[in-house]
């Protein structure tokens, strides 16, 4: 455009900062007609970035007073306005870095014009400066450019900041949003190089943290109909949070847009370009932005600058406000600036500046580099010596010093200090005044678990309520419970399935649910592994009393007969029938309904060894009384034949030696099962899953099988032998009563098997009694019931005649 770039303000001195700063926010062309050279005006004073102007100014003539701090060396400023536009950016950083002397023969005359460039405050604007300020080595102090991006010492080798980047600040926004358990939010931001390097950073910290996006859209101030979609975009949206990493211009037209559309009650997570903008707060503007949340850089108050900014700045700055009669060469340049004069009065926001105390340690900060540069001691500097920029950068990363309000000034190795946030609350005073609260603090130089501290009881949310709002995709999955994702989905939707039987979780939003241990199952609930039920046949049961009751039933019995035997022992039909088998048999009955209870209770070693070789002895030495009387029942009638000498080779001697040679067949086989591999509990944790079988394991079920087998065998070779004897005459029909009680002995054992092989956990041990028990029964009641019918009802029949009579046919 061809005029030269003049400062809005500026003072001369031994050495000069520029400084860069949008003190006027709208820039617009006075002509388009083509008639005559366009001017452009500036308009809209931005009051936060004016205080910036005054604070250098007043840090300046601090340091000029100083007697300490580059003593007779006097600071001067150029302060250009760039009036919010990138084209006045680009001409004030031109004319700041070209001074307008030169000397003799067109030729620079070596010194620099300028020591070091305070500014932008924006971020985008800020790398403008720096990229075309870097090939030059000018130092950059900004007070406010947050962008990542500026860190980078590569591509911004001389770029300062007194302010911390985004990298700390998008990290802090997703531990904030983690911290109040929202794992579903929309994500805005500004289109430029501040909101799109601070939004990348929270997109991975939120990923990393497992906080889903449910959008995340954008817009810059100048693209109305992008800013109408992402408004369409939340207004459609679930999600009940925002981030919003917006500049404060962004910030206020989607502000209008929220308001005018009616999108209330959504909580906004503001970062601090906008989230303390005094200039935000309107009476409308509470109703969208209330209770929001954000970070802020911290306060501090600077002494002397309020007083300063009543009266000396304004008699320093612009001196045709003087009424004497030299301010009149003032008049037509101040002319310009009628609207800055507006602001002469207006001090009730300088308490609330929070980027004041950044640009005052940005002054302080050139100083100090300067003042070690210089070599200044107390009686003063070496004023002789040209400082290039270059110098002034590597200067700058060694400054370590203490600002009067107690903050300690130090570059890292980005350039930049550390990050110290407090967080704020927009809250409605009971007047109605909108205050930003202080709630909590986040500060990168403590340890991590110190860092980020929230007073959550002192919080006003979206919509002026004192709940915390809920913004989640799916609601937590509670204990019992996992997550299944929804397919196409984010992660943090999903749905609750119920943890399969034997499996937990006993945390809220559990991924995966755990496996009980062997000997536990899960709860109804499936929220603990609890102990397994433990089965076994107990005494204190249903079933086990009922088996217990017809054991000692069949015990009583059998008592009873032994009891009648004896006391008609001389009868005919107890002598008859062998009376010393007999009574043989029934104790060995006696034995077969006792073994019966060795089967019921909790499995131990001594009872799993007990139950099974006492049944099989037991019931071998009942079979083989049977079988003896069978034997007898044959050699009796066979004696009666004509020269048949019989009965002495199988008399009574015989009859003790067979019965108890079976038996110590029996025995030794059950010895041998003992010694190799006995029975032993066992916890059988397979047939079930939810319970544990408590039994008792056969160890050799060769063993098992074979102390059955030879009781089947015994009790085969005696159902055969009493049916040889079934056609005996009918007054003799102790034959007929063997071979029935052998039938019925062989129908349960052979049932008996596949019975016990199929039936489930205590039924095995209840299926083994009931065979015991019936077998039993069925030999008491069939070779004995009939002899006490004639004992009892026919005693006329207990004759040796009756017995010895033969059938007439």
């Amino acid at each position: 455009m061809g005029d030269p770039k003049n400062p809005l303000l500026s003072k001369d001195g031994d050495i000069t900062i520029g400084t860069l700063l949008s003190i006027h926010s709208k820039e617009t062309l006075s002509s388009s007609e083509f008639t005559e050279k366009p001017q452009f005006i500036c308009s809209s004073v931005n009051v936060q970035v004016f205080r910036m102007a005054q604070i250098i100014i007043f840090a300046i003539d601090e340091i000029n007073r100083s007697e300490n701090l580059l003593p007779n060396v006097s600071i001067g400023y150029k302060i250009f306005d760039t009036c919010g536009s990138r084209l006045s950016s680009m001409s004030a950083t031109m004319a700041v870095m070209n001074g307008q002397e030169f000397a003799a023969g067109d030729r620079c005359n070596g010194q620099p014009p300028i020591h070091a460039i305070i500014g932008e405050s924006e971020s985008s604007a800020t790398v403008i400066l720096s990229r075309t300020t870097g090939p030059f080595r000018i130092p950059v102090i900004s007070h406010s450019a947050t962008c990542e991006c500026l860190s980078n010492r590569r591509d911004y080798p001389s770029f300062f900041r007194t302010i911390a980047s985004d990298y700390h600040q998008s990290r802090a926004l997703a531990y904030i949003v983690k911290h109040f358990g929202w794992t579903w939010v929309g994500a805005v931001n500004s289109d430029n190089d501040y909101g799109n390097n601070g939004m990348a950073i929270f997109l991975n910290t939120a990923q990393e943290e497992g906080i889903c996006v449910e959008y995340s859209v954008k817009f810059y101030r100048t693209e109305h109909e992008k800013l109408l979609k992402v408004v369409n975009i939340i207004k459609q949206s679930t999600a009940k949070v925002i981030v919003a990493f917006l500049a404060s211009f962004e910030m206020n037209i989607l502000l209008e847009q929220l308001y005018i559309q009616n999108i209330t009650g959504i909580q906004m997570i503001g970062v601090e370009a906008w989230i303390t903008a005094k200039w935000l707060i309107t009476p409308k503007s509470f109703q969208v932005l209330g209770g929001s949340l954000g970070f802020a850089l911290r306060k501090n108050k600077i002494d002397g600058f309020l007083d300063y900014v009543i009266k000396e700045f304004w008699e320093t700055a612009f001196p045709c406000l003087q009424r004497d009669g030299n301010s009149s060469q003032y008049v037509e340049i101040c002319s310009r600036y009628q609207d800055l004069f507006v602001l002469k009065n207006i001090t009730e926001d300088v308490p609330e500046q929070r980027y004041t105390s950044n640009v005052y340690k940005a002054v302080y900060a050139v100083a100090h580099a300067l003042h070690n540069l210089l070599k200044c001691k107390e009686q003063g500097c070496e004023k002789g010596l040209t400082i290039q920029p270059q110098q002034v950068v590597e200067a700058l990363k060694k400054v370590n010093f203490t600002v009067k309000f107690g903050d300690r000034v130090w570059f890292d190795s980005t350039g930049a200090t550390v990050a110290q946030y407090e967080v704020v609350n927009w809250q409605q005073d009971s007047d109605g005044s909108i205050q930003f609260k202080a709630v909590g603090y986040y500060d990168a130089s403590l340890p991590p678990d110190q860092r980020f501290v929230l007073n959550t009881e002192n919080i006003i949310w979206a919509g002026g309520q004192l709940k915390k709002p809920r913004s989640v995709c799916s609601e937590s999955c509670p204990p019992g419970t996992r997550k299944a994702a929804q397919k196409g989905r984010p992660v943090c939707c999903y749905d609750c399935i119920t943890c399969a039987d034997g499996e937990i979780s006993n945390e809220t939003d559990s991924n995966n649910c755990q496996q009980c241990p062997g000997e536990y199952w899960s709860n109804t609930e499936n929220t603990e592994c609890v102990l397994k039920a433990v089965e076994f046949l107990s005494f204190t049961e249903v079933m086990g009393i009922v088996l217990v009751f017809f054991s000692l039933f069949g015990v009583g019995i059998t008592l009873v007969l032994v009891i009648l035997f004896y006391s008609k022992k001389d009868t005919p039909i107890v002598k008859a029938n062998n009376s010393e088998l007999s009574f043989l048999l029934l104790f060995s009955l006696i034995l077969c309904f006792l073994c019966s209870l060795t089967f019921i209770g909790r499995p131990t070693r001594w009872s799993c060894m007990l139950r099974h070789t006492a049944f099989g002895i037991a019931f071998v030495l009942c079979i083989s009384c049977v079988l003896g009387k069978t034997i007898v029942v044959l050699m009796a009638f066979k004696a009666t034949l004509p020269g048949s000498n019989v009965m002495k080779w199988f008399g009574p001697a015989q009859q003790r030696l067979s019965v108890f040679t079976f038996t110590l067949i029996q025995v030794l086989i059950c010895v041998l099962w003992l010694t190799i591999s006995p029975p032993f509990p066992y916890k059988n944790m397979k047939y079930y899953k939810e319970k544990i079988i408590f039994e008792c394991s056969l160890g050799s079920t060769i063993g098992f099988w074979a102390v059955l087998g030879y009781i089947g065998l015994l009790a085969l070779l005696c159902f055969i032998l009493a049916f040889l004897a079934r056609t005996l005459p009918d007054n003799f029909n102790e034959a007929k009563f063997i071979t029935f009680s052998m039938l019925i002995f062989c129908a349960v054992w052979i049932t008996f098997i596949p019975a016990y092989v199929s039936s489930p956990g205590k039924f095995t041990v209840a299926v083994e009694i009931f065979a015991i028990l019936a077998s039993s029964f069925s030999l008491l009641i069939c070779i004995f019931a009939p002899k006490c019918y004639i004992i009892l009802f026919k005693p006329k029949q207990n004759t040796k005649q009756h017995l010895m009579r033969k059938n007439t046919n």
